[in-house]
């Protein structure tokens, strides 16, 4: 055998025995924040200037592992996705981060099997998105008197999108105006969406059935990568 030859042998058993390589972890497990709950929503588009991408749902195991439950095209705003610590009103932007789901709502009956308060929507069922209103980004019925139908949403007028949608707590608690108002998980339309994400109806009432408020579900939307990427390692 030359010399080197045995080094060499040897050399070609070790990468022969590496085996393959490691699974990448569940997206869950990449992202720095899930919120603290157990169900977990991701909404990823390939970058800023995309109007879709991929919503999935997510359960943490006993034992911390994230599996994945159900995954189906999306649909974001006409303009892309913005921050959403900077996202500006009016801008047609979905606005990325990690948010609460504070409550569902629908012009149709909750699916059954859903957990989460439900909230039908009526004639007189509006969304206040008026700077200048003491009800911005809040559920208002009737119409408060200080917020204007034309910086407002007529919620039933959006048949096919509020069929059945889910609240994201983005600018809820402490509503900062001009961030933004009216952001939420609803039906597709015909196209990309004022600011929400959108997903078809029958995944809308998947979702709607799998999520239980008890486990705390948030959603992350966020990039691929860049500054608004969902994942931080």
């Amino acid at each position: 055998m030359r010399p080197g030859a045995v080094a060499l042998a040897v050399s070609s058993l070790v990468v022969l025995g590496a085996g393959p390589p490691a699974p990448v972890p569940a997206l869950p497990s990449r992202m720095a924040d899930t919120g603290g709950g157990t169900q977990l929503i991701t909404a990823v588009a390939p970058r800023r200037a995309s109007t879709t991408g991929t919503v999935t749902w997510w359960d943490r195991g006993p034992d911390g592992r994230w599996v994945k439950r159900g995954s189906v095209p999306a649909r974001f705003g006409a303009n892309g996705l913005a921050a959403g610590a900077s996202r500006k009103q009016g801008t047609n932007t979905t606005p990325t981060g990690l948010y609460g789901l504070p409550y569902a709502f629908g012009i149709k009956a909750a699916p059954r099997g859903t957990a989460y308060t439900y909230r039908r929507v009526r004639q007189d069922s509006w969304w206040c998105q008026d700077d200048d209103s003491r009800s911005y980004n809040r559920w208002s019925e009737p119409r408060a008197a200080d917020c204007r139908a034309a910086e407002s949403e007529h919620l039933i007028t959006f048949s096919a999108q509020y069929a059945h949608a889910l609240v994201i707590g983005f600018n809820y608690e402490r509503p900062v105006r001009g961030r933004g108002a009216g952001i939420f998980l609803h039906v597709n339309g015909r196209g990309p969406t004022a600011g929400c994400v959108s997903v078809p109806k029958e995944a809308m009432r998947r979702i709607l059935v799998w999520a239980d408020p008890a486990r705390r579900p948030h959603i992350a939307v966020g990039t691929k990568s860049g500054i608004t990427a969902v994942t931080r390692r």
